[in-house]
């Protein structure tokens, strides 16, 4: 009954502000659309200067769709404004680049990387495959259970804790344009080397995370398992295994997204003819900005979704903490 007085009670623009916010954000997308449309149509114009006012007075009206859209708490408020802002942003560059009339080897259009993207899709998915699943999947896991394995040791044996880790702070400062060269001469060029320069550049992060989790467990909490003579196993358990999730987590979410980007570094020092990074390269040389564009679209997509999988298994495993 309360929820229903405060719901009556409050003002009429705050109850439409979701909707009004909707509204106004498809009124400006549909703006944006039919100016590329009319561009498309014509050749290029020579003043682009009202085509410029356009855009801009359109995505104001975007600006207060997605300030209304956000309102509220529900599912469209929590989604809505983010779709919004890419579908604006990708209508007014396809806009601002066809009314300027910019070459496609300078800075392609979104409708044109979407086409490259239809037509190379054949080979993006398997530079996808070789880059994503052999290189940073399988040296992200490599790297993550070597880092959690070392730090579990560490925390175990005080002299490797204080013999190995003044080291791992060390190493962990290597740039990935210093370290993957050598890696990749060492290795070879196929995807093994890549797989070994994401799993050096995960297993830093991680075993520190790792070390300073187990150390962060209550001293109480401790105290209490001594008293009731529990095992170092049970100890593990039951208050460092815990206290480090969260620490964990961090590290493996911050490692998941960078193990992607550090494998398409190392594939600029050498691969066998696959792979994103080698895409990359081989058609910034070419001119082929719309299948470069096209490739970080794909890589994007990727490390969002690795990320989002990463925030989803952290969601599941570690308690929500309460104030």
């Amino acid at each position: 009954m309360a929820t229903r007085l405060l719901t009556l009670a409050a003002p009429a623009g705050a109850r439409r502000g979701p909707g009004l916010g909707a509204g106004l954000l498809l009124l400006a997308a549909l703006g944006l659309l039919g100016l590329c449309l009319a561009l498309a149509r014509g050749e290029a114009p020579g003043t682009p200067g009202p085509w410029l006012l356009g855009t801009l007075a359109l995505l104001l009206v975007g600006a207060a769709g997605l300030r209304g859209a956000a309102q509220g708490e529900g599912r469209m408020a929590r989604t809505l404004p983010a779709a919004g802002a890419l579908l604006l942003a990708l209508l007014a560059a396809e806009a601002l680049l066809r009314a300027y009339a910019v070459p496609p080897g300078l800075i392609p259009t979104p409708s044109r990387v979407g086409a490259a993207l239809w037509a190379a899709r054949t080979v993006l998915l398997r530079d996808a495959l070789t880059t994503f699943v052999y290189e940073a999947l399988l040296g992200f896991v490599l790297g993550a259970l070597a880092g959690l394995g070392l730090g579990l040791l560490a925390v175990r044996f005080r002299f490797l804790e204080r013999g190995l880790l003044p080291y791992t702070a060390l190493l962990s400062s290597v740039p990935i344009v210093a370290l993957a060269p050598v890696v990749v001469k060492a290795i070879g060029l196929g995807w093994p080397s890549k797989t070994a320069v994401v799993a050096i550049t995960v297993l830093f992060p991680v075993l520190l995370s790792t070390v300073r989790g187990l150390h962060s467990a209550s001293a109480h909490h401790l105290d209490l398992l001594h008293s009731y003579a529990a095992t170092p196993a049970q100890t593990f358990r039951v208050a460092r295994w815990p206290a480090a999730l969260p620490f964990v987590f961090v590290a493996l979410r911050l490692s998941v997204t960078l193990a992607l980007i550090n494998a398409i570094v190392a594939e600029f020092f050498g691969t066998e003819g696959s792979g994103l990074g080698f895409r990359i390269q081989i058609e910034v040389g070419r001119f082929g900005l719309d299948i470069v564009w096209a490739a970080i679209v794909v890589a994007s997509v990727l490390g969002v979704a690795s990320y989002l999988l990463m925030g989803a298994l952290e969601r599941r495993f570690v308690p929500a903490r309460r104030p």
